[in-house]
């Protein structure tokens, strides 16, 4: 069986029995559209939160019984999608000089004169700002594509994006096309926009309620050891040189090629084919290829085993745009900048597994309060340290320490909780639609953040980062007013839940700010049978 495949035999009937519930709530219900979800006054506060955290987080033990087919399709599609991310994030770093020393040849073989530095930077800038751009616009069909072809399915078709991405950066310079390494990262873009969305929902879908924190963090561990791998990977030792760089840019296509062969032996979502494909015999008998089913089947294993198959994380766009430059301030020698990177990603890996083991124990809210707050602290701190840097030397230290604090802050938390809550605060018709939302507000974030940046560095200088400062206390006060915790809850649970825990707090806003029922189906719906006391008076 499907479930007992994923969820061993211990949680299968619990699940069984809220996936059922749920569908009863939903039987008049179709998956709504991104404008019916924004319109939805049942729901409003749930998208707010979606919104503020995955805007926030650009801006800015287990004691369950763990099934080794649910870690692997974990960690799978994590290696897959989510580390294909990190690694495009930080990829064109390294070789930043090579690709523009081939922009230049080419044009001048073509037009007989090289390019000016204008030209060549924005031609280089389009490079790496294009992947964002890519990944908004994969942001936007998530919604018609898991339901098409349901979550383990979309993920096995973007791969085929992978390829193609790959095969163009890989023979770009072959072919002397410029034009090749662009389209490719923008077709990256697009992947890493389906992947990024699709991914901890499927994770959250499978996973029982006592580890959907647990797994949903893991592919932000991935994200991290993405960034890790790209930094690791363009050190001149490996493939840093500038006889390597097309190969460092096509060599996403070794993850993708595994996935796609690999990931269509687990069964779908059992949560999508009951509710939404009304398929109860492959939501119950969905079984992986045999040969894989033998292998898998053999045994469970700990949650020992995790930390050593995975490690990693994303990045905060705004801090490592610019960490070369405050190392250097720091007086670390140029050839050492490389490997102090380095030195910080692996810092950023450690951060994310501190998460990812904690998150069951302490729970959501108190991951992204505190870590939210601990990058507030330290955007002060660089700003202070580097005011004082001119008459105190050693205040550059400080800097770097404050820099380290801010991705550590980042990966522990605000990372990949955003990504986890998204499926958790939404029921199934609701779901994808809050994916589109919070996956175009993180690409938009991120992308805004990028290019804004260097403008409000040369306006406000250190002071800058006083705006994220400011940006990083506002979220953490939102999650601590509004935002309940979602530990161990069901999506039943967590529907009630949001609407319970705060009308104290806004028990004196007019009634038009007020959650009413629409058309059977929301946050208001108290059809759940799980909750104890289901009498209780909600407003």
């Amino acid at each position: 069986m499907a479930l007992s495949l994923f969820l061993g035999k211990h949680n299968v009937q619990d699940t069984i029995k809220e996936i059922e519930e749920e569908k009863r709530s939903l039987a008049s219900v179709k998956a709504v559209s991104v404008l019916q979800l924004l319109s939805d006054p049942s729901v409003r506060w749930q998208v707010l939160s979606v919104v503020v955290i995955n805007m926030g987080m650009q801006l800015s033990g287990i004691d369950a019984h763990l099934t080794f087919p649910l870690l692997a399709v974990t960690l799978l599609s994590s290696f897959g999608s989510s580390m294909l991310y990190g690694f495009n994030l930080a990829v064109v770093n390294s070789p930043a000089v090579h690709i523009k020393a081939f922009y230049n040849a080419t044009w001048y073989q073509r037009y007989g004169q090289g390019l000016a530095q204008g030209p060549l930077t924005l031609m280089y800038s389009l490079t790496v700002s294009i992947f964002a751009l890519g990944g908004l616009v994969g942001s936007f069909p998530v919604g018609i594509l898991v339901t098409q072809y349901g979550r383990n399915g979309t993920l096995i078709r973007s791969n085929f994006l992978v390829l193609l991405a790959g095969m163009l950066m890989g023979f770009s310079r072959y072919l002397g096309s410029p034009e090749m390494v662009i389209l490719g990262r923008f077709i990256i873009g697009i992947h890493s926009g389906i992947c990024l969305s699709v991914v901890p929902m499927y994770l959250g879908e499978i996973a029982p309620k006592n580890l959907r924190g647990f797994l949903g963090l893991v592919p932000s561990i991935f994200i991290c050891l993405g960034v890790f791998s790209a930094q690791v990977l363009g050190l001149p030792e490996f493939l840093g040189e500038d006889a390597y760089w097309p190969l460092f840019l096509s060599v996403v296509v070794v993850p993708a090629f595994l996935q796609l062969l690999l990931l269509n032996w687990f069964p779908e979502s059992p949560r999508y084919l009951l509710i939404e494909k009304n398929n109860v015999h492959g939501a119950a008998e969905g079984k992986l290829n045999k040969c894989c089913y033998l292998f898998l089947n053999q045994s469970q294993v700990g949650t020992e085993i995790v930390l050593g198959l995975i490690c990693f994380y994303h990045d905060q766009k705004q801090i490592w745009f610019y960490t070369n430059a405050i190392f250097e301030n720091a007086g670390v020698p140029d050839p050492d900048i490389p490997y102090t990177t380095v030195g910080t990603g692996a810092i950023e890996v450690v951060a994310g597994l501190i998460g990812c083991f904690t998150i069951e124990k302490v729970g959501r809210r108190s991951l992204l309060i505190v870590g939210f707050c601990f990058m507030g602290i330290c955007c002060a701190g660089i700003t202070l340290s580097l005011v004082l840097q001119p008459s105190v030397s050693w205040m550059r230290y400080i800097s770097v320490a404050f820099v380290i604090g801010i991705i550590a802050g980042f990966c522990m938390g605000p990372a990949g909780v955003p990504f986890l809550m998204t499926a958790e605060l939404f029921k199934q018709s609701h779901r994808p639609s809050a994916y589109i939302v919070g996956g175009s507000l993180n690409w938009l974030s991120n992308f805004t953040v990028g290019f804004v940046f260097p403008f409000l560095q040369m306006s406000a200088g250190a002071f800058c980062y006083l705006v994220f400062c400011g940006i990083c206390f506002l979220v953490a006060l939102y999650v601590y007013f509004i935002i309940p915790e979602t530990k161990n809850k069901t999506f039943m649970e967590i529907s009630q839940l949001f609407t319970s825990s705060r009308p104290a707090f806004f028990s004196n806003f007019p009634n038009s700010f007020k959650m009413i029922k629409l058309n059977g189906y929301g946050a208001l719906e108290n059809s759940s049978l799980e909750l104890s006391g289901s009498g209780s008076n909600l407003p």
